[in-house]
């Protein structure tokens, strides 16, 4: 049986040890996490899972709850709520949020054995790159398509993680991934809805239970990749190169380059652009609400593929809003969560970005996975006949990750200690110092 593109990766993965710079990424990139997950625990959404699917009794924590569950229930809460506010980390490789599915997984397991940090932070990073050259391999249309990469390659990524952490056999790795990817699935049809979220969580629970399972030898096909019916080809469309699977694997590490885009604002990522550039027009050429006529945004061919939502009624749609997203930017000279909770949309933001529409410049290389590709125009027409024009490229980040944690954790004292712990937790006991940590309620 022909098994080389899984075998290559299962080997890959058993074998791998993390750089002492994509150690310290992998830092930056979990305490970022940590803040959206303890943000959107006490989210609506992630309340209907813990009423619906139970607390305890179980030894893995429930992030930003003083309730445990067992380790699967727990992987698809703390993914739901990691994701729930739309504040966490997309990679370009995947084309969508790798860290948010890949540790609750982790997490998930290190409260059923004593797990090292070190350890758990080098799986994370293995897994991070396992699903990120799948995303490569597997090409654009699997995105384009409708699928949501988060949910799909997720249980990958997860099952990697875990199977690195537990030091799996690449014979077991290659059934774990296989079992992973038979759970792959995600449409992009619900985003604006709890559902999208629900995505993270469904993947990390997916890839958990895929490891574990062969862990404890179910068996599954040892060649997910391979051949005419595999992964690839049936998610692929005809867009795939199985070649970029394992060239230069580690070499260097995907959380390094292209890396990781941390969030400045808790709203869909093709629309952070759109909210710098307004951003700059009330900063720097001191534009305000009350002088636009009209606005025109320009994106490359797919640009705006993710943004499905023109005319939101709540701040949960308008997370997937560039019309809104720059209104709310002009208006109130900044993006928080406050924007984008279940609350109607307000008036004069409602009533502004109804005058903003968009448009592509089919001139130019349609959006991939490099983000220079990425960029928006905004064009302003003002009340008095003027104009004014802005051209963000690239895909802007995260500046104060210390920041955001407090925004996102409203301050609270209980979880003060964590961004200095995650900056240096090195053996067991730091970890279950987090676990403690995170295992409370904020107030």
């Amino acid at each position: 049986m022909k098994t080389a593109l899984t075998h290559g990766l299962a080997a890959a993965i058993a074998g791998s040890t993390p750089s002492e710079e994509a150690i310290a990424a992998g830092r930056l990139a979990i305490l970022d996490l940590l803040a959206c997950a303890l943000g959107g625990a006490d989210d609506r959404s992630t309340g209907i899972l813990v009423e619906t699917l139970g607390t305890g009794p179980g030894p893995s924590v429930l992030i930003g709850r003083s309730g445990r569950a067992d380790p699967f229930t727990a992987a698809l809460v703390n993914g739901h709520a990691g994701h729930v506010l739309d504040y966490d980390d997309v990679h370009a490789s995947v084309r969508g949020h790798p860290t948010v599915v890949i540790l609750p997984a982790l997490l998930a397991i290190a409260g059923t054995r004593p797990v090292a940090a070190r350890d758990l932070i080098a799986a994370y990073i293995v897994g991070l790159e396992a699903m990120a050259r799948l995303g490569l391999a597997l090409g654009a249309r699997h995105y384009e398509t409708g699928f949501h990469a988060t949910a799909t390659l997720g249980p990958v990524g997860a099952a990697a993680a875990v199977a690195h952490l537990l030091r799996f056999q690449p014979e077991t790795i290659a059934v774990a991934l296989g079992l992973a990817a038979t759970q792959s699935a995600g449409l992009r049809l619900q985003f604006g809805y709890d559902a999208k979220p629900l995505h993270a969580g469904l993947a990390a629970r997916a890839g958990l239970t895929a490891a574990r399972l062969a862990q404890g030898g179910l068996s599954g096909a040892p060649d997910f990749l391979d051949g005419p019916i595999g992964f690839l080809d049936a998610f692929g469309f005809g867009a795939t190169a199985p070649e970029r699977l394992l060239a230069g694997w580690g070499a260097p590490w995907q959380i390094l380059k292209p890396g990781l885009t941390l969030k400045a604002f808790p709203c869909c990522t093709a629309a952070h652009p759109v909210a710098v550039g307004a951003l700059a027009l009330r900063e720097a050429d001191a534009l305000r609400a009350e002088a636009v006529e009209s606005v025109g945004l320009t994106f490359p061919p797919g640009g705006d593929a993710a943004l499905v939502v023109s005319r939101p009624t709540t701040g949960i749609e308008a997370r997937f809003s560039p019309e809104y997203i720059f209104a709310a930017a002009l208006t109130d000279g900044a993006l928080g969560i406050a924007h984008f909770d279940e609350r109607p949309v307000r008036p004069d933001l409602a009533a502004l970005a109804a005058r903003v529409s968009r448009r592509h410049d089919e001139t130019a290389p349609r959006l991939s996975a490099d983000p220079a590709t990425r960029f928006v125009v905004l064009d302003v027409t003002l009340r008095d006949g003027g104009r004014m024009s802005r051209r963000i490229e690239g895909l802007p980040g995260l500046t104060d990750a210390r920041g955001k944690f407090r925004d996102a954790t409203g301050g609270a004292e209980a979880y003060a200690g964590i961004p200095d712990l995650v900056a240096r937790m090195h053996d067991e006991a730091d970890l279950a110092r987090l676990l403690t940590l995170l295992g409370q309620s904020r107030s």
